[in-house]
């Protein structure tokens, strides 16, 4: 059950997730509502499902390809559905993003990339503001308490979408 608080342009939404697929069936219904320019950070512990939930995203998105983790190849792009891409970024291994940081910035200004985020500590610096911040925290072996944050108008659609 998805319930939110407006403060200040902010939208904060809390739910309850307590299996593998609702995580997905979570990112597939986000990813049915997104067109094109948004940006998703990931925040979690190893093994939270940061990936489960770009897999269940990546239905949403019409994409057919198996989503693996970027953990060791740092990025992915899968075609989805209107000619939109998936830019699907990991940079748990990453102090400093050296060429990486132009590949993101070049996603990060493509209206035709959805671009998603894990590990950003070492980048954040480099997202826009208006991203939707998803925290993942576990709860027990397969549920996870999930907290979506807005940080503007844009990414608060995306939390209206799926209400």
């Amino acid at each position: 059950m998805l319930f939110g608080n407006k403060n200040w342009g902010i939208m904060v939404t809390m739910t309850e997730v307590t299996n593998e697929t609702e995580m997905q069936t979570l990112g597939e219904s986000i990813g049915k509502s997104l067109s094109g320019g948004e940006v998703i950070e990931l925040i979690g512990d190893v093994g939270a499902g940061k990936t489960t939930f770009v897999r269940g995203l990546a239905r949403g998105l019409d994409i057919d390809e198996t989503i693996q983790s970027p953990s060791f190849t740092i990025s992915k792009v899968y075609d989805a559905r209107d000619n939109l891409r998936l830019f699907h970024y990991d940079f748990y291994r990453i102090k400093d993003p050296g060429i990486m940081a132009g590949d993101l910035h070049e996603a990060l200004n493509d209206d035709t990339s959805i671009v998603v985020v894990e590990w950003s500590d070492t980048i954040k610096s480099l997202l826009p503001d208006d991203r939707l911040s998803i925290s993942i925290m576990t709860i027990s072996e397969t549920s996870r308490s999930i907290e979506l944050k807005s940080g503007g108008g844009s990414s608060s659609k995306i939390i209206e979408a799926i209400k």
